[in-house]
């Protein structure tokens, strides 16, 4: 198969239309639909509901989703390779909203001071989804909240630890206490990670099983719980560093007591080159620490 079709899918995508698709690519409508064709009969699967409107039928989702990961592979050898002997191209990092974070902007700051030519791209998203993400060779590096599974990387674990509490609206009565019980968490109606791992190491500390407690329900991203805890509905367990940027004139951050804080580390996939961009920056960051 051949990597110039899958780019001209994808731009009949996102176009939404041949007719289109053919204008931006600078080729006959004709001879697209017949390359859309020829991709369907090496494939052995309709791709596309033809009528009025474009849509994909359930083979044509699934090669959307693995075309965009080729591509976007695709386009990470031709970073790395971009620079010549100058050190350039894109250097992708996930994290999730965590404390270590913080000394990201500093260290990527000082390297492209050296390095005009690199630039970051971000990805934010839970600790199981960057990982798959890393897995896969679409990110150069992850920053990973433990526990997770990180036999398939080397990595760096980072010196701050993750500190858990109840993210809660100010109004709430337990805001008014410096720290949160397992006690508190018994009578309150909350919200927490879908992570099992996760879920997990709560449950240890809360002293109760999933059945016995009030879930409102579960979040991949912190994000997806804001609203919920600003209307008051639930609490949110959750880490500090993924609540720091919210507001705190409405919504405040209180710590569980006995402490419950976990560590995070820095991956990256196993044997990775010091070639590249991403080689050079794994150096200046070890240097860095």
């Amino acid at each position: 198969m051949e990597l110039r079709l899958l780019q001209y899918y994808l731009t009949v995508i996102r176009e939404g239309n041949i007719s289109r698709a053919a204008e931006v690519l600078h080729v006959t409508q004709p001879t697209l639909s017949r390359q859309m064709g020829q991709l369907e009969e090496e494939l052995g699967a309709q791709l596309f509901v033809r009528g009025r409107h474009l849509e994909l039928t359930n083979a044509g989702v699934m090669l959307q989703h693995r075309a965009e990961e080729v591509t976007a592979l695709v386009g990470k050898i031709e970073d790395d390779f971009s620079g010549g002997k100058e050190i350039a191209g894109v250097i992708s990092i996930g994290s999730g909203g965590l404390y270590s974070s913080r000394i990201l902007p500093e260290i990527m700051s000082r390297f492209r001071r050296e390095h005009p030519r690199v630039s970051f791209h971000m990805y934010t998203n839970s600790a199981d989804y960057v990982k798959e993400e890393l897995e896969q060779g679409l990110l150069d590096f992850g920053l990973l909240l433990e526990p997770i599974d990180v036999t398939k990387f080397d990595y760096i674990r980072m010196k701050d630890r993750e500190r858990w509490g109840l993210f809660l609206r100010k109004s709430h009565p337990l805001a008014k206490k410096k720290y949160i019980t397992k006690e508190d968490i018994w009578n309150e109606t909350i919200i927490t990670s879908d992570q099992l791992s996760i879920q997990k190491e709560l449950l240890n500390w809360i002293g109760k099983p999933e059945s016995e407690l009030d879930i409102f329900c579960t979040y991949n991203l912190i994000t997806q719980a804001v609203n919920i805890v600003d209307s008051g509905l639930a609490s949110a367990l959750t880490i500090e560093g993924a609540v720091n940027m919210y507001p705190s004139d409405r919504l405040v951050f209180r710590p569980l007591y006995p402490e419950l804080s976990m560590t995070s580390v820095f991956a990256w996939k196993r044997m990775l080159p010091e070639f590249g961009a991403a080689g050079a920056f794994l150096s200046y960051f070890k240097s860095m620490l």
